[in-house]
């Protein structure tokens, strides 16, 4: 059978202590579980509170092996190393034998930005369709391009969230950091059309989150992303199309006209200005090409 240790009181922690959100601690779980597996089949032993640093390290080569990127593997070794942790801190283990542990290297992969262009092309597309499907793609193209928020974020929106009188949508991030994002006139329009257009699609007034499918229940990850993908598909040519480009473009298309870097990250629900800085970078990279086609004495060379 297997299991780990203290499974209620870690989720407890990360829930009430760690402020993380339900998807997050999810994930936590399955990399835990996924461990476990492992530490069974190969070491026949089911409490991995026990394991050592070799063993762990079994495991990460065995990821790796099976194709797992780096980024991925990084990302499930930190979940075991906060579950070491929080072992460590209610005493039933002396160390953590992840305390020495280096993370594999990952290539930074330059998220390329849709272009405004090619924004508009697509919501100029999903202007001409006036059923319920429509407005509702229309509206997820236009709350990712003028807000920024995460796929998930907008998943858990409420309908209680959008404050139409005052034109903000009130977000709940990561670690249920809550944050406000004003609405730009365009999008209270649709979300106005789409209001009118979900009555007649739901009837129960006990469903309260904002974006629903056709059948009247709560949208899930997986059709935020392929309203996002298949829509663009048409639009451009880039190889990744998903709402976290659009939320790239959102603050890439914000720094190239100006914004302010605290604006937005504060917008962008950012911990920290590193997080925000590769936009930077991004827009820095646009500026460099517009300088280098624009200049006179560039021109001459």
């Amino acid at each position: 059978m297997v299991f780990f240790m203290f499974v209620k009181e870690f989720i407890d922690y990360l829930l009430l202590e760690k402020k993380y959100s339900r998807h997050t601690i999810t994930a936590y779980e399955a990399d835990l579980k996924s461990f476990s597996v492992f530490f069974e089949k190969e070491y026949s032993l089911s409490d991995i509170s026990t394991s050592n640093y070799s063993q762990i390290r079994s495991w990460i080569v065995a990821l790796v092996d099976g194709g797992i990127s780096n980024r991925t593997v990084n990302r499930k070794v930190s979940s075991l190393k906060t579950y070491y942790k929080f072992l460590l801190k209610i005493e039933h283990i002396d160390k953590n034998p992840l305390t020495k542990h280096q993370s594999l290297k990952v290539s930074k992969k330059l998220q390329i930005p849709f272009s405004s262009k090619e924004v508009d092309n697509v919501l100029r597309c999903l202007v001409t369709g006036s059923d319920f499907k429509s407005v509702r793609d229309r509206l997820i193209v236009e709350l990712f391009y003028a807000t920024g928020m995460r796929r998930i974020e907008l998943v858990e929106l409420t309908l209680g969230d959008v404050d139409l009188s005052n034109a903000l949508v009130k977000v709940l991030g990561k670690r249920n950091k809550e944050r406000y994002i004003p609405l730009i006139p365009s999008v209270v329009s649709t979300i106005k059309e789409y209001l009118s257009l979900r009555e007649e699609v739901v009837s129960d007034s006990e469903i309260q989150f904002f974006i629903l499918t056709e059948k009247g229940v709560k949208v899930y990850e997986t059709l935020v992303y392929r309203v996002i993908n298949n829509y663009f598909s048409e639009a451009s040519s880039k190889v990744k199309k998903s709402p976290h480009i659009l939320r790239h473009s959102f603050a890439t298309h914000l720094l190239n006209e100006g914004a302010n870097l605290n604006a937005v990250k504060e917008l962008l629900g950012h911990s920290s200005l590193a997080a925000t800085q590769v936009y930077v970078n991004q827009s820095m990279a646009e500026l460099t090409k517009v300088y280098k086609a624009s200049h006179p004495r560039n021109k001459n060379n």
